[in-house]
C-alpha cells in the first residue's frame, strides 16, 4: 500500500535570501503607493475641491442641476440649503450638497 502514499522527505535548509530582495520589496511597496496616489487620491481631491468651490460660488439667479436631475434657478441661498424655482411659482428647498453643476444662463428657457 505504500505506492498510494508517497514518502515525505525533509527539504534542505533554505539558503540566504538574494542580496537585493529586501530592496525590491520596498520598491514595490513604494510603487503601489505612488500608483494609488496618482490614480485614486489626487483626482478625487481635485473633484472635491471643484465641488466645494461650486457650492461656495452659488448666487441668486444661477441655473443649476441637482443630483437627482432636477433643474432650476436659484432663488435663495442659505448656509446649508438652497431654494430653487423649478417652474413658475414652484419653489423647492434642497441641500447645497445636492447641487452637482451649474448651467449657462438661458439654458432653462431653451428647454
Amino acid at each position: 500500500m505504500s505506492f498510494f502514499i508517497p514518502a515525505a522527505y525533509a527539504q534542505a535548509a533554505p539558503g540566504a535570501a538574494a542580496p537585493g530582495s529586501d530592496m525590491m520589496g520596498i520598491l514595490m511597496l513604494v510603487g503601489f503607493v505612488v500608483i494609488f496616489y496618482l490614480m485614486i487620491w489626487r483626482p478625487q481631491a481635485k473633484r472635491a475641491k471643484e465641488h466645494k468651490n461650486l457650492l461656495a460660488g452659488l448666487q441668486k439667479g444661477d441655473e443649476v442641476v441637482t443630483g437627482g436631475g432636477m433643474t432650476g434657478k436659484v432663488v435663495k441661498v442659505a448656509d446649508d440649503f438652497v431654494v430653487l424655482e423649478v417652474a413658475d411659482n414652484v419653489e423647492l428647498k434642497f441641500q447645497k450638497a445636492a447641487i452637482v453643476a451649474t448651467l449657462p444662463k438661458g439654458t432653462l428657457k431653451a428647454i
